[in-house]
C-alpha cells in the first residue's frame, strides 16, 4: 500500500512539472495497479482472518463475540478501500482524456489530488483494521492453546 502511496504521489509530481509526460504516464498506470492490488490483497485478508477466526471458534467450541469483533474491524476498510480504488481508477482513466485534449489538466489533477487523499485515509483505516484483527486473533490463539 505504502509504494502505491509513494507511486501515486511521485506521479504527481512527475505531471505537476509536465517535462517528462511518458514517465508520468507510465508511472501512473503502474502506482494504480499497485494500488488497485494493494487494496484488493487487504480486503481478501481481512475476510480470511475473519473466517479463519469463526471456524477455530467452532471447532474449538469457543464462545464470545471475537467473530463479530473482528467482522467490525474489518467493515470500514471495504467502503474506503473501495472508494480510493475508484478514485484512483478514474484519475488514471481520467488522465488518457488529458492527453488526447478532451479534457483539462486541472480536473485530471483535482481527481488525482482526492485519489491521493483517499488513499491516505484508506490506508490509516486499513492499518488500525490489521492490528485490531491482529488482537483478536492473538485472544483466540490464547483460548485455544495454539
Amino acid at each position: 500500500m505504502l509504494i502505491g502511496l509513494a507511486g501515486l504521489v511521485t506521479t504527481t509530481v512527475l505531471g505537476l512539472r509536465g517535462a517528462d509526460i511518458s514517465r508520468h504516464v507510465s508511472y501512473g498506470i503502474f502506482s494504480t495497479m499497485i494500488t488497485l492490488l494493494a487494496h484488493s490483497m487487504m480486503m481478501f485478508y481481512l475476510i480470511g482472518k475473519g473466517k479463519a477466526v469463526k471456524d477455530a471458534m467452532a471447532e474449538h467450541h469457543v464462545t464470545g463475540d471475537y467473530y463479530r469483533r473482528i467482522a467490525a474491524a474489518r467493515k470500514p476498510v471495504f467502503s474506503i478501500a473501495t472508494l480510493a480504488m475508484a478514485v484512483t481508477m478514474t484519475a488514471a482513466i481520467l488522465g488518457a482524456s488529458v492527453d488526447t485534449g478532451v479534457l483539462p489538466p486541472m480536473v485530471h489533477a483535482m481527481i488525482a489530488y482526492g485519489a491521493i487523499a483517499c488513499n491516505l485515509a484508506a490506508v490509516k483505516i486499513e492499518i488500525a483494521a490489521l492490528t485490531a484483527s491482529s488482537q483478536i486473533v492473538d485472544e483466540v490463539n490464547l483460548l485455544i492453546g495454539s
